[in-house]
């Protein structure tokens, strides 16, 4: 159905509609899929692997009382199940439903803003079942892909026009974002920003905010509204800083290794199956018995192998929450960053459906944990027990902000996630050093620098460079112009066609002009009995003109208006005296000399 939008509503009005019903529909799809995802992992890891797991937002008291799976065989065939079905579904249905969805709402972004309209519920399906059943993997990127593609199926509803189109995607993935995190102002912030490594697309951050806050308000009307993670008591000085631009160098670190390993891991998975030719839809279920079988192998080994293998498993939010109550011991704390970052990559990397924001929180809070927790041991006194916290909420910032070129954005989110602008501080010293020593490595390989370099601004791009070039400047003179007379026959302009290569000319009698002839002009007034008309029958008498002081913009929109691609130039003041002469060919050699400066 579609019901199109009003032509008289003014352009404010416009965007105020679409980011209402973008915000609405962000906010009951995000419910659902968080929904799903409760439901989904109180089943399988819950009911079936019998494993009280810790969750995000426990309180001390509470989250003690988790327990480890009485058998983690079971962990083996629960893995196997949610993968073969996020297999046979996404090559199925959806391929674009693989991997961590994010990439794929930017790369729709930035092509032709077009998502399929069963994207949404096979990414939700999918992203279910492979988070609920243990895969690594976090649910952002899933609502960024469903929530853009709300978006986009909002724009074809409504007829928006590509620009509004545009906005209606980013919005979406905002507020799906913003929504199921209840960070309405780092997830708008986050659209804007996570689209390119070194822009921002400031159209959408207004829209997105109002979405954001929408969906925010219905989804928490159901789930509540306290921040993500429970934060016990924190300390931290300004002296410590030093310590936290060390924490920002770990981060890059991790930061480039997670990307590292990530996308090899995923070309090694795309090899493999190319090479033997098997069923893409086993994919997933290959990186899910390797990691199924990694976590059993670790939980023989000790209690701290199986507690760091179960921290790797699904979002790990609740590992985050032990992490931030100092409940972690030093020995997983160290490892956990490096199993986290190959459990990602064999799930994600093998096809299955997630996020990798969750898994990127849990590497640098591991991370930030590891070093706050060696500094309290070395220095009790330069670091309490109670500034391990504010290590570990820092190095989710650092980390996942520079793998993600969206600093700001994650830094805005993480402390709405914990509900402490206490950390604002620290936070930004480390992710400004993370983020200025990955430079312009990326986790989303779909971005792009700026939008010079995006589809969906190239037009606005051309209209700005032809905008700054006259039409003086690149015409030819008139005095180098190849001109007809009326009374030249309309052969003459076939012979002109071929011996200068030119296909219009214009047309000057007594040195003033007259028309414009063009060689399909004289084609399709050669008359019968062999009697060629001449050129004053054929031309185009009354020309469309352009002035010299006009700009290439002004041009170009003449000749695509007309289907015109010659455009005589003459001054205000004398219309009928040609001064130069004007090709869309000119124009284009026009634009690439300044593109290529």
């Amino acid at each position: 159905m579609k019901i199109s939008l009003p032509r008289n509503l003014a352009p404010t009005n416009r965007v105020l509609v679409i980011a209402m019903v973008v915000g609405i529909i962000a906010g009951f799809g995000a419910l659902l899929f968080f929904e799903g995802l409760k439901w989904g992992t109180a089943f399988f890891m819950g009911y079936l692997l019998q494993f009280a797991y810790p969750q995000e937002g426990q309180t001390i008291a509470e989250i003690s009382t988790w327990q480890e799976p009485h058998s983690l065989i079971l962990l083996l065939p629960i893995l196997i199940f949610g993968s073969l079905m996020t297999g046979i579904l996404v090559t199925r249905f959806a391929p674009e439903a693989e991997g961590h969805g994010t990439d794929a709402a930017i790369r729709a972004f930035h092509g032709d803003g077009k998502i399929r309209s069963r994207v949404p519920v096979l990414k939700a399906v999918t992203a279910i079942l492979t988070i609920s059943t243990g895969g690594s993997a976090g649910r952002e990127g899933p609502s960024a892909q469903i929530s853009a593609g709300f978006g986009s199926m909002v724009a074809d509803m409504l007829g928006l026009s590509p620009r509004e189109r545009r906005i209606a995607m980013t919005t979406g993935i905002g507020a799906g974002i913003g929504t199921i995190f209840k960070a309405p102002f780092g997830g708008a912030v986050l659209a804007a920003e996570v689209l390119y490594t070194r822009d921002f697309e400031s159209d959408a951050i207004v829209p997105a905010f109002l979405a954001s806050v929408i969906g925010y308000a219905i989804f928490g009307f159901f789930e509540g509204y306290s921040p993500i993670f429970a934060l016990g008591q924190i300390v931290w000085n300004v002296w410590q800083i030093p310590l936290f631009l060390l924490l920002g160098i770990l981060c890059a670190g991790f930061g480039l290794l997670y990307i590292s390993v990530f996308y090899r891991s995923r070309d090694w998975f795309a090899a493999v199956f190319r090479r033997f030719n098997l069923p893409l839809y086993l994919k997933p279920v290959s990186g899910a018995i390797m990691l199924g079988i990694l976590v059993i192998i670790l939980a023989f080994i000790s209690p701290e192998g199986e507690m760091l293998g179960l921290a790797s498993l699904g979002s790990s939010y609740g590992f985050d929450q032990l992490m931030l109550y100092s409940m972690v011991p030093l020995i997983v704390l160290i490892l956990l960053p490096f199993l986290k970052i190959l459990a990602t990559s064999l799930t994600l990397g093998s096809g299955g459906s997630g996020g990798v924001f969750a898994p990127g929180l849990t590497i640098g809070a591991a991370t930030g944990g590891a070093l706050g927790m060696i500094l309290h041991i070395l220095a009790p006194a330069y670091v309490p027990i109670e500034s391990v916290p504010v290590f570990v909420v820092v190095g989710m910032i650092s980390l996942f902000g520079c793998v993600a070129n969206a600093p700001v954005a994650v830094l805005i989110m993480v402390v709405e996630m914990v509900g402490s602008i206490t950390i604002l501080v620290p936070a930004m010293a480390a992710v400004a050093v993370s983020t200025l020593l990955t430079g312009e490595k990326t986790i989303f390989r779909a971005q792009v620098p700026t939008k010079a370099q995006s589809n969906a601004h190239r037009g606005e791009f051309d209209q700005k460079i032809l905008s700054k070039i006259h039409v003086s400047d690149v015409m030819t003179p008139s005095g180098s112009v190849i001109s007809l007379f009326p009374v030249d026959e309309s052969m003459k302009v076939a012979e002109l066609v071929e011996t200068t290569g030119h296909t219009g000319f214009p047309v000057i009698d007594q040195g003033h002009l007259v028309g414009i002839v063009t060689s399909r002009d004289a084609r399709s007034l050669l008359t019968v009995e062999g009697i060629l008309p001449s050129v004053r029958e054929v031309m185009t008498r009354n020309p469309v003109v352009i002035h010299p002081e006009d700009t290439l913009e002004d041009a170009l929109q003449l000749m695509v208006s007309g289907n015109f691609n010659h455009l005589p130039v003459v001054t205000k003041n004398s219309p009928d005296l040609l001064q130069g002469f004007l090709t869309r060919t000119d124009i284009m050699k026009a634009y690439a000399r300044c593109v290529n400066l």
